[in-house]
């Protein structure tokens, strides 16, 4: 527990730790809290999981502390509001607190690099600007209730296969514009107390040994200045973590790590200023939370209760996918079938260490909704209660109930066992005991709504066009019930939209070929076309496009207008409610950039905006797009970019939805790399300035034109363009030489 209780005024550290001291700071004094040094003044730092709710283990770990059970990250991220991910965040923030934990080990931010990762209902989205807002939103919840935040699972943390030690082998404009660029926003803009190392390799180093990643990035490049944590038995070798900027492991080593650090100090392989610099981290962090934790609460005083905020969640994560002949909402009478055993006992959230006991039970769907319905509401299992189980009596009855209804709404989803922390999907079908029972009320309803209950894409192909409505609630916590209830009879509107692409097929999917590699390796060789990216570059269908979402109301975008602002470009367009139902509508914005330079996905997520808007009503929205979010990392020159030429600004309401175009004229960076004997014969002759040159010193030195002729002929160079041009210089037979080439590249520098 915390070394300092929450209503004492937190000391200051007080004199030189010893070496022991401080090498004792750096590993757990357990599973779930640092040690204390109460001589020193340095106080216990109580950490606990906390993605969708509090996740505290109770001290015997029979079970969990009770705690307010929301939806998870995955389903958050369909609101894309993050407003209110700020709100659930201190919400479990207040809970965490009055358990007595100092930091919530959250948010998770891994992008979903293929819809099998077994932990992505713990993860936002497969874009990094999506992420990285709602991110940002989460952590500035967390910490202004007075509890520190750590991100994780830095990074490249993508599976679940072999997750303890496999590489992600990804280049480094894929690392740079996806992986760490939502760890960058929320590092640079939120300041969490702490970042979470992940388990894995990244190019064939531990993520808590890399230097680069944790020291020259992080720090150096971001300027992160709070604790870099270790995943829970994520460190292999505790001093060269330790010398590359990873500064506490956890859990507790029994002081055996601690031990190996004072050896090595000792034996002079290890320096004691870095000992005493990751020490002053840590002691920095735990007087920060005694300090914080005497003013916890005192923001609170208006915040709506947990169980409340849990129902509000639950509905804005809601996501219309279909709505055909306009089923939904529910007509007043309408005698309504709700089939299926989830619609009895919904699940709710997924496995593993993130795993919230409830403090009240998510409830029957059936109940919900026949608390809301004027109409009639009956009930039919359909299947077996384990979701996965044929039943052919259950099955008839249901198809019995669906026949006589006026609507069917058949409950579905991936079972317990699909989605868990510890390993991945197998695939993305539903159960065939499910598939059947929708293709079997579809035939006998008179309109069928499936709801869809998982933390990620499900296969729909077997029934998506033969239904007529299609509900994702994703894993909405224990609001599930009442909030779809809510939106089934149109007393709230459906205002999510997917932060991930539902493909057709698993084999649609980009990383489909190489997830999740073998033999210790995954290769990445979908490069920067994650997700959306890569299903828009090759132009496939798609079951539902990224962003994609309906409502009952009926909206208009207009007049899309583009000016210059001090960090990019200020985007504001107007949405108009046309309809007699008010809306909740998602602004997208989007960028077509030119990839005359490097290859870009046909349009990229650069802003948006989540706003309700009144019958009849409009409202005028406005985006800051920054610069960065049009920039690319350019591999050869390791640095990030701009591009010149038109850019088209697309307002849209999902990645295959453009609505207004507006194309801006960029004038970009002037990214030319130096011309050296290494640099190919190609780019010494395209260089504006140096290609002319050179032309003009072989002629000068070649009177006979044998060399000019091989450098402006269009086959020669197509044959031996690639090569670096020393290559060409050893060759007595031209004029060039490695003198006349230092000369012409020097001659434009003068």
């Amino acid at each position: 527990m915390n070394g300092l209780p929450s209503s004492a005024a937190p000391a200051e550290p007080t004199g030189e730790l010893t070496l022991s001291e401080a090498a004792s700071l750096l590993s757990g004094a357990d599973m779930a809290s640092t040690k204390a040094l109460p001589e020193r003044g340095i106080p216990s730092v109580l950490m606990t999981d906390g993605s969708n709710g509090l996740a505290m283990n109770l001290p015997d770990f029979s079970g969990k502390v009770p705690a307010t059970c929301f939806p998870t990250s995955s389903a958050l991220a369909a609101t894309w509001d993050p407003a209110l991910v700020g709100q659930v965040a201190g919400a479990i923030a207040r809970e965490a607190s009055a358990a007595g934990a100092d930091v919530l080990l959250s948010p998770g931010m891994n992008l979903k690099r293929s819809p099998l990762g077994g932990r992505n209902f713990e993860y936002y989205s497969e874009d990094p600007l999506l992420t990285g807002e709602l991110a940002v939103g989460f952590v500035e919840g967390v910490q202004g209730e007075g509890v520190g935040a750590c991100v994780k699972h830095f990074v490249a943390n993508n599976q679940e296969t072999d997750r303890m030690r496999v590489s992600a082998d990804v280049s480094e404009r894929a690392l740079r514009e996806l992986y760490l660029r939502a760890f960058e926003e929320v590092v640079t803009r939120a300041k969490p107390w702490l970042v979470m190392a992940s388990y894995n390799r990244v190019n064939g180093t531990y993520v808590s040994e890399d230097e680069r990643l944790l020291t020259g990035i992080l720090r150096e490049e971001w300027g992160f200045d709070g604790v870099v944590v270790s995943d829970w038995g994520a460190v292999d070798d505790r001093v060269r973590a330790l010398r590359a900027g990873l500064d506490l492991e956890m859990p507790s080593t029994s002081g055996a790590s601690d031990a190996q650090v004072v050896a090595a100090v000792d034996a002079g392989t290890l320096d004691a200023d870095v000992v005493h610099r990751s020490a002053r981290r840590v002691a920095d962090l735990a007087v920060r939370a005694a300090a914080s934790g005497t003013h916890r609460g005192e923001s609170s005083t208006t915040a709506p209760s947990a169980a409340d905020l849990a129902i509000t969640a639950a509905e804005r994560s809601t996501v219309l996918l279909r709505n055909e002949h306009g089923v939904l909402p529910l007509a007043p009478t309408a005698g309504v079938a709700v089939i299926g055993a989830y619609a009895s006992a919904p699940r709710f959230q997924g496995g593993g260490s993130a795993g919230v006991q409830p403090k009240q039970p998510a409830g029957s769907i059936v109940d919900a909704v026949g608390a809301r319905h004027a109409g009639t509401v009956e009930y039919a299992p359909g299947y077996a209660d384990d979701g996965l189980t044929r039943d052919p009596a259950l099955l008839e009855q249901a198809v019995s109930v669906a026949a006589a209804a006026d609507v069917a709404i058949v409950v579905v989803g991936s079972p317990e066992s699909a989605e868990s922390e510890g390993y991945d999907r197998a695939d993305l079908g539903l159960p065939e005991a499910q598939n059947e029972l929708v293709a079997a009320v579809a035939a006998a309803a008179r309109s069928t709504v499936v709801v869809v209950i998982s933390g990620g894409p499900v296969r729909t192909e077997a029934w998506r066009t033969s239904v007529d409505a299609i509900v994702s609630t994703g894993l909405a916590g224990q609001g599930v019930s009442l909030g779809l209830a809510s939106i089934l009879v149109g007393d709230a509107d459906p205002g999510g939209r997917l932060a991930e692409t539902w493909p057709r097929e698993l084999a649609d999917t980009p990383s489909f070929l190489s997830f999740p590699g073998e033999g210790g390796h995954s290769a990445y060789g979908e490069g920067i076309f994650v997700g959306y990216r890569g299903h828009d570059r090759t132009g496939g269908e798609v079951a539902f496009p990224f962003g994609h979402g309906l409502s009952y109301g009926e909206t208009r975008f207009e007049d899309l207008a583009v000016s210059p602002s001090a960090s990019g470009w200020s985007v504001e367009v107007t949405v108009v409610n046309v309809s007699e139902r008010a809306a909740r509508e998602v602004v997208q914005l989007y960028v077509e950039a030119p990839d005359h330079a490097a290859r870009r996905a046909p349009r990229a997520l650069v802003g948006f905006a989540a706003v309700a808007v009144a019958p009849g009503q409009t409202t005028r929205v406005r985006i800051e797009v920054p610069r960065r979010a049009l920039e690319r990392w350019d591999e050869a020159a390791a640095c990030w970019t701009l591009d010149s030429g038109a850019h088209t600004i697309v307002a849209a309401r999902s990645s295959r939805d453009a609505v207004l175009r507006h194309e801006i004229d960029v004038v970009g960076d002037d990214l030319r790399m130096p011309l050296t004997a290494d640099s190919t014969l190609v780019e010494w002759l395209e260089h504006p300035a140096v290609g002319p040159a050179l032309i003009a010193a072989v002629t000068e030195a070649d009177p006979s034109g044998r060399t000019t002729g091989m450098l402006t002929n269009p086959m020669a160079v197509l044959m031996i363009g690639g090569l670096p041009i020393h290559r060409l210089a050893v060759d007595a037979g031209n004029a060039l030489t490695l003198d006349l080439l230092d000369r012409v590249a020097g001659s434009q520098t003068d």
